[in-house]
């Protein structure tokens, strides 16, 4: 063994100082294949490294995660183009000319007859004419038959020959001759037919499968006669009804419901305002009848016993009170939404107006209506002159601007009070019935005499908003509006001066014409709001007593019963009434 590794050492030391230690050079070598032009492959695993300081750097590279650069480079090296394999997961750009998310786009401007010929060219014929400016681009879109076939002409400039014309003209029959009426050669003048347009031929499946044919045939001629009049609408112009609720419309002593219930309520006979009045807290009846929202309540006058009610459903309902709280009557007169009620001073009679434009005068016990009203303009507020003597005349405030006063006796229109710049919303009568005040949406207080289209009074402020329901103190010697900056403001009566002292706000009634409403004894002031609140204040300090949360939308209309210490009836656009205690 020894004498082997001996033997190794001395026999081989000319294969070590040659770095062939396993003798491997002096094997066979392989014939390599020569190939001509070729350049022998150099393999370089190793990775390119930076040969310069990053710190002192000549030459631009950068890595994706470089935040700065260290070096100014020359404009020229800036916009090398890059380098590198493309992405192949990037697919923001699914073509080598999108310059859009959605693909290319390029900027191009034509006028608007030259995009709306193109646009009725390619929608009826098909084909339109390509706005890019790509030379690559096609120069027509859609069917580029039907554009050789046409010539590529657009919509507007094809005209027929005149060869197609008189083609057109000879398939023309013959007018025929004035002298003959029916028959053949009768006179049919420009409605003459064309050949060819005579009945359709129609190719049917019979049930045995064989072709079936089938001949449009003329219609017939209806026998001429006189033609049945148009049902009219119920609710139009001589078609109102009315139906009655009850069982009987007297009672064993031959009393109608217009007879107030003394029997059940003794205090009818009491005055007004009489007693002392509370806050009511609790609902005790609700009216159901309406299918839409209630717009208006008014009480029967001085008894308040009957309470009368317009909904935006085109109907108009009157309801028992005390007795049994029932629909007594409905009265079906208007076909568009109810907007005011208003009744005589006495109750016999009540004028109705609504968005159909009519206003419609009705008997309260029978239900009959009396006369219609209109000069083609939606009546807002219509008000009876209060005074006794003048009860055939009541003003309607108009969305013409105008407040027309009308005579019922002779139906005719007797003055015109035209000043306002918008719809009139509310008339309210004051000094003992020899003024009256209105409001309007051009936000303006303006009084006037009665029976004189002369504004006496006129208050307009840049800070006023539009009032749109305005209601009298029961000393008469004020008048409560509701302002749609959320807050109701006192007027006096007899100056139309504002009270600064006395303001009332809190509740939110922006875009509601609430109406305002004391209690009979003048201590209570109250307003529904846009949130189905009734909020009442303290007359004297301003303060709120209470919030009364009564209906599920806008309250828009409540009154307070004129002989009961604490009873408020509530209507809203929910279409329930209800009577609160």
């Amino acid at each position: 063994m020894a004498s082997l590794v001996a033997g190794y050492s001395s026999g081989e030391d000319e294969d070590v100082a040659a770095g062939n230690i396993f003798s491997l050079s002096s094997e066979p070598v392989t014939k390599k294949v020569r190939v001509e032009g070729s350049t022998p492959l150099v393999a370089d695993a190793a990775p390119h490294v930076l040969s310069e300081d990053p710190l002192h750097q000549t030459s631009l590279v950068t890595r994706p995660t470089d935040t700065q650069m260290n070096v100014n480079i020359n404009y020229s090296d800036m916009m090398l183009p890059v380098q590198g394999p493309e992405n192949p997961f990037n697919d923001k750009k699914r073509f080598l000319n999108q310059n859009a998310l959605a693909g290319h786009v390029e900027e191009q401007s034509m006028t608007e007859h030259a995009f709306r010929s193109q646009h009725l060219t390619h929608s009826i014929l098909g084909y339109s004419s390509n706005p890019s400016v790509d030379p690559n681009a096609p120069a027509i879109l859609g069917s580029l038959e039907k554009a050789e076939a046409n010539d590529f002409a657009t919509l507007d400039t094809m005209h027929t020959t005149r060869i197609q014309r008189k083609e057109l003209k000879r398939k023309r029959k013959q007018k025929g001759d004035l002298e003959v009426v029916e028959g053949d050669g009768a006179y049919v003048g420009p409605w003459a037919s064309w050949e060819g347009d005579g009945p359709q031929t129609h190719f049917l499946t019979g049930l045995d499968g064989d072709a079936v044919v089938e001949e449009e045939s003329e219609e017939e001629e209806e026998p001429k006669g006189p033609r049945k009049p148009r049902k009219p609408k119920p609710g139009a112009a001589g078609e109102e009804t009315s139906v009655f609720h009850g069982k009987s419309m007297t009672d064993y002593q031959g009393r109608t419901y217009m007879s107030p219930p003394v029997a059940e309520a003794p205090n009818l006979l009491s005055e007004a305002g009489s007693q002392e009045c509370f806050i009511p807290k609790t609902c005790i009846h609700t009216w159901t009848g309406h299918t839409a929202g209630v717009s208006v309540v008014r009480l029967f006058p001085e008894t308040g016993h009957l309470l009368l009610s317009g909904s935006m459903d085109t109907k108009i309902k009157l309801w028992d009170v005390y007795t049994h709280g029932n629909c007594l009557r409905t009265f079906h007169g208007h076909v568009k939404a109810v907007k005011d009620v208003t009744f005589t001073n006495d109750g016999r009679q009540f004028l109705s107006c609504g968005y159909d434009r009519q206003i419609k005068l009705w008997d309260t016990e029978t239900g009959q209506c009396l006369k219609r009203f209109g000069n083609g303009k939606i009546p807002y507020v219509v008000r009876f002159h209060p005074d006794p003597d003048k009860q055939h005349i009541f003003l309607a405030g108009m969305s013409d601007k105008k407040i027309i006063q009308y005579d019922i006796n002779s139906g005719e229109i007797t003055q015109e009070y035209d000043q306002h710049l918008g719809p009139v919303n509310t008339i309210t009568f004051v000094d003992e019935n020899r003024r009256f005040v209105t409001t309007s949406d051009d936000k303006t207080i303006r009084a006037w005499d009665f029976d004189i289209p002369v504004v006496i009074k006129y208050n307009a402020e840049p800070h006023m908003h539009s009032m749109p329901a305005v209601t009298l103190h029961p000393s008469k010697k004020y008048f409560a509006a509701q302002s749609l900056d959320n807050q109701i403001l006192i007027y006096s009566a007899d100056n139309f001066r504002q009270s600064r002292k006395k303001r009332f706000a809190g509740h939110s009634v922006a875009g509601y014409a609430c109406q305002v409403g004391f209690s009979p004894d003048g201590k209570w002031i109250s307003s529904g709001d846009g949130e189905g609140n009734v909020v009442f204040w303290d007359w004297k300090t301003g303060r709120i007593k209470s919030r009364l949360k009564c209906h599920s939308k806008v309250v828009i209309a409540h009154e307070w019963l004129p002989h009961e210490t604490s009873k408020v009836v509530t209507a809203s656009w929910d279409g329930l009434i209800k009577l609160w205690d």
